[in-house]
């Protein structure tokens, strides 16, 4: 009767602490948080003014006494302080009105090649915020568990996180990790080469804003069957006047163009020293893709030909990460087989 008790009040969430997106898994209610992971706080008063989409609303608008910030760089923790924040921000949103507030478990994703030093601020963050414990998971195998991928099998499973700070690559196999790359060449990548190709090729200043939702409505990694368009409006650096320009889903390509291939060919170098044993199993079962940049119009399709496996898009592919944690917060088996090292227990 006690343990039972003792349980119901052990909370557990599992966290995907992205450098875009932060999402929160709460246990038996589920996705609770989807927001931008994007603070704004008063510098006068050091108090938090908004997190998340209002936070994300404020970018560029804001007077010098309010700073707007994304706290993660490539999914790593560049503002220790301000990270501390939102996290804190969003435990006491999910645990306020209950009775005792009970101290959560937290089951977060962290990218790949994650050094000690990045995963014991993770670790701190997570405590610091009012966490009982955290417990580290690499978001390539949070990725796959959440898409549902047999990764406690002896069979290969290949997966591909397009984040917004980083792209993971990695195939899994029996609870780990055989090869993998991550590189920091992603979302973000993609918004920062539509806003220069605007500048150098339309003399239009636009914002990451409206960068992203250009990438959003008409990017492609491929040629579309019918062409789209869209109007955007910046800043014409010529006259330094506002303009509004037509741009079209070729323009978006080409500006992209370069990093889409730098993607597909880290894809084919991962695969160049995966043991042969799973590359044949990788050919039959296909590569699947998670992650916001999955949802780039055609890109499975253009890394397909390129490697000549089958690839396909994990369902809801923005929530796999925080879905993997989810099944974790229940299979504590398999979570104690993932999870990496604290650096508490050294």
């Amino acid at each position: 009767m006690f343990k039972k008790l003792m349980e119901k009040f052990n909370k557990r969430i599992g966290i995907d602490l992205g450098t875009a997106n932060t999402l929160v898994y709460v246990r038996e209610k589920g996705i609770v948080i989807n927001e931008p992971s994007v603070i704004a706080i008063n510098l006068r008063t050091e108090q938090i003014l908004a997190v998340g989409h209002e936070a994300k609303m404020m970018l560029g608008k804001t007077p010098p006494y309010i700073t707007v910030t994304r706290p993660l760089t490539n999914g790593i923790i560049s503002d220790f302080e301000v990270t501390e924040k939102m996290i804190k921000y969003f435990i006491n949103k999910i645990t306020e009105g209950h009775f005792l507030n009970p101290r959560p478990t937290v089951v977060i994703g962290v990218p790949l090649e994650i050094t000690e030093v990045e995963r014991r601020a993770v670790e701190d963050a997570v405590m610091g915020a009012g966490g009982r414990r955290a417990l580290i998971v690499e978001e390539p195998m949070a990725a796959a568990i959440g898409a549902k991928l047999p990764v406690e099998e002896a069979v290969a499973s290949m997966v591909v996180d397009i984040g917004g700070g980083t792209t993971e690559i990695a195939v899994i196999s029996l609870s780990g990790i055989v090869t993998a790359k991550s590189i920091k060449i992603a979302g973000d990548e993609f918004n920062k080469n539509i806003m220069l190709y605007a500048k150098e090729r339309f003399n239009l200043l636009i914002g990451e804003t409206h960068a992203e939702e250009l990438k959003i409505k008409i990017g492609s990694a491929k040629e579309l069957d019918e062409p789209l368009e869209y109007a955007v409006r910046g800043r014409d650096l010529l006259t330094g006047l506002p303009r509004e320009n037509i741009i079209s889903d070729s323009n978006v390509r080409e500006a992209i163009q370069r990093s889409v291939w730098a993607i597909i060919d880290n894809i084919k170098s991962v695969l160049e020293i995966t043991p042969p044993e799973l590359i044949a199993d990788i050919h039959e079962r296909g590569i699947v893709l998670t992650g916001g940049g999955a949802l780039l119009k055609g890109l499975d399709k253009a890394i397909a030909e390129v490697t000549d496996i089958p690839v396909r898009i994990a369902d809801d592919p923005l929530t796999c990460v925080v879905r993997g944690t989810a099944i974790l917060i229940e299979r504590l088996d398999l979570l104690n087989n993932v999870a990496l090292p604290s650096s508490f227990d050294k």
